[in-house]
């Protein structure tokens, strides 16, 4: 039967509600053995309710007194419900929404699982790990006849929670086998349920791995499919591409195998499928030789970048540009195959971690004595020594000290551009180790992709993007903070995929805008998530429609406003075959229980044509 969520390696980062991350979440510890007896409830109890304390009270002499100690009573015993109800959660619930008084105490059968950067999260009853396929479709054949949803979740890790769903979840996690590996065609064929980190472990003694990757490596592959993901590489397309067959097991026709050769206009549709089609059980990938690459990062700027971008992306395997808003610096990083001949680059890097680092040190310093913080840093011997900081985890403390200040955004801003200064230099490693990023901790983003002309022809509106973005920044005085990350792909032959084109020499640009949530205060978390969500408005007013930007589907979010939901539905009518995914769905599953809330409100089946 399918087991509890706690039982083995489960999820990584969607989490029960008292579990939290800091930074980059870690590998998953050594599987625990499975209990004896089966586990009727998919959840272990939690967080048990608390229970007030009461102790013994004198009793008063006279009635007067009754009156007034009874009065005592009911209001400590008002407020200490009030409280108690208004926050339910412990203090070190750090993946909670900012949103107060929100909360209130939860039956010990439903929970709160919640995506990684704790920006979404539902209360759930029922969520099942099935152990194999067969398990599989009897939980979609049997929610299929209750008409009870069981929406496909991965890691947990996409920003907008495209996979929550208050009313049931299913997740492949414990179905994480590499089933069959051919050297020769350089393929390999796995549940859908294993992370992008087993599977390239898996492989790697075939000398094989993944073409590309996105820039952290805990994705289950059947979300990292579903969604659209992307490394970067103008070359390159989107990680859906790298899919030659997949078995999807739908509520309505059972399990079927789709392909180039099987159902293709299915096929196409439904590699980036949104987990709407059906759930993705089996995929078969087209790897490529393991090799070992040379990334180099440099510091450029605007202008250098102009005359040197159509080089950097016909001459690079990969390449990404940071930019840092309020500043001229361009972050570049590329890697390539090292070279047979002349091996790795000879190279003495001017400075060392520590001196790269050391300014960014002495802002936080500086800051702590501005904020008149100090004292209470020092006498917390929770705090960590700053010395074993990370940059991204330097640059999450000096912003929670006033994430909303653009002064002090713009200091950060700034030292970040000196600590790429002093990284200059070339790394080399497996393309698995290198082609990664720290993206720091929890954060809101916003993520488009665009056209930006072909190889042979880039049409520079990238570029333009990016320069109307950063004056749009300033002109508002945005407190946005670095990077501004812009990656490339080659198209996608997935109808669903922002990035699908017909033509086969196009580019696309993807440009993504971060605001970090650094703190766990309740109410600075949502005054960050106000100004995200006006940043963002802003990038849509001003840019989305001028470059036929779409975003990424785990980073689109739904508007609560009406007529902004009828504008965006408009919107992806004009890029996506609606029409046709739906009927697809309607096939697959006519009765939704593969559905959640984001689906259905950007995807109405009762607006098909």
């Amino acid at each position: 039967m399918s087991r509890a969520l706690s039982l083995r390696r489960s999820l990584l980062h969607l989490h029960l509600h008292h579990h939290h991350h800091h930074h980059r979440p870690k590998p998953l510890s050594p599987p625990t053995p499975p209990p004896s007896k089966p586990i009727q409830n998919p959840f272990t109890p939690v967080n048990p309710g608390r229970k007030f304390c009461t102790s013994p009270t004198p009793i008063p002499s006279t009635n007067s007194e009754v009156r007034k100690y009874i009065g005592y009573t009911a209001l400590v015993i008002f407020c200490g419900a009030a409280t108690y109800y208004s926050f339910p959660f412990p203090g070190n619930a750090k993946h909670k929404k900012a949103q107060l008084f929100r909360y209130a105490p939860l039956p010990e059968e439903l929970h709160t699982v919640s995506n990684w950067s704790g920006t979404h999260e539902v209360q759930t009853r029922n969520f099942y790990q099935p152990e194999n396929i067969e398990q599989l479709e009897k939980l979609v054949k049997e929610n299929n006849e209750k008409k009870a949803r069981i929406r496909p979740v991965g890691s947990g890790l996409s920003p907008n929670g495209i996979g929550l769903a208050r009313s049931g979840m299913v997740n492949l996690a414990l179905m994480d086998k590499v089933l069959e590996v051919d050297k020769e065609k350089k393929r390999v064929r796995v549940e859908a349920g294993i992370r992008v980190q087993e599977l390239v472990d898996g492989i790697k003694d075939y000398g094989l791995t993944l073409q590309n990757f996105a820039s952290i490596r805990e994705q289950q592959i059947g979300g990292i499919v579903q969604v659209g993901a992307h490394g970067t590489g103008a070359r390159l397309p989107p990680i859906d591409e790298q899919v030659i067959s997949m078995k999807l097991v739908t509520p309505a026709k059972g399990t079927i195998e789709i392909s180039k050769e099987k159902d293709p206009e299915l096929f196409y549709l439904a590699r980036v499928g949104l987990g709407g089609l059906g759930v993705v059980s089996e995929v078969t990938l087209q790897c490529v030789e393991r090799q070992e690459l040379v990334e180099h990062t440099f510091i450029s700027n605007m202008k250098d970048i102009k005359k040197n971008h159509k080089k950097l992306l016909s001459e690079n395997k990969h390449v990404k540009y940071l930019h840092i808003p309020y500043t001229d610096a361009v972050v570049v990083v590329t890697c390539n195959p090292v070279s047979k001949w002349k091996g790795p680059p000879k190279y003495k890097p001017k400075y060392t971690t520590d001196e790269a680092l050391q300014h960014v040190r002495d802002l936080y310093k500086e800051s702590l004595e501005k904020y008149r913080i100090a004292a209470a840093k020092s006498s917390d011997d929770n705090e960590p020594d700053i010395n074993e900081l990370s940059f991204t985890e330097l640059r999450d403390k000096l912003l929670a000290l006033d994430p909303l200040s653009k002064d002090h955004v713009v200091k950060i801003n700034r030292a970040e551009a000196e600590f790429w200064r002093k990284s200059e230099g070339y790394r080399v490693g497996w393309s698995d180790e290198i082609l990664g990023f720290d993206c720091g901790g929890q954060q809101w983003v916003s993520e488009n992709c665009f056209p930006a002309g072909t190889l042979a022809k880039p049409s520079l509106k990238d570029l333009e993007f990016i320069e109307k973005l950063k004056q749009l920044i300033e002109k508002e005085e945005i407190p946005a903070p670095a990077p501004i990350e812009q990656r490339w792909t080659a198209r996608s032959q997935s109808s669903m995929s922002p990035a699908s084109s017909s033509a086969e020499d196009d580019i696309f640009s993807w440009v993504g805008i971060i605001m970090y949530l650094p703190t766990m205060d309740a109410r600075q978390r949502k005054e960050i998530t106000e100004e995200f969500f006006h940043y963002r408005h802003l990038t849509q007013a001003e840019l989305w429609d001028m470059y036929s930007a779409y975003e990424h589907w785990a980073k689109i979010e739904v508007p609560k406003d009406k007529d902004e939901l009828a504008a965006l539905k408009e919107r992806l009518r004009r890029r996506f075959p609606v029409d046709a995914y739906n009927k697809a769905r309607k096939e697959l599953d006519p009765n939704k229980i593969l559905s959640n809330n984001m689906l259905e409100k950007l995807f109405p089946i009762s607006e098909t044509n």
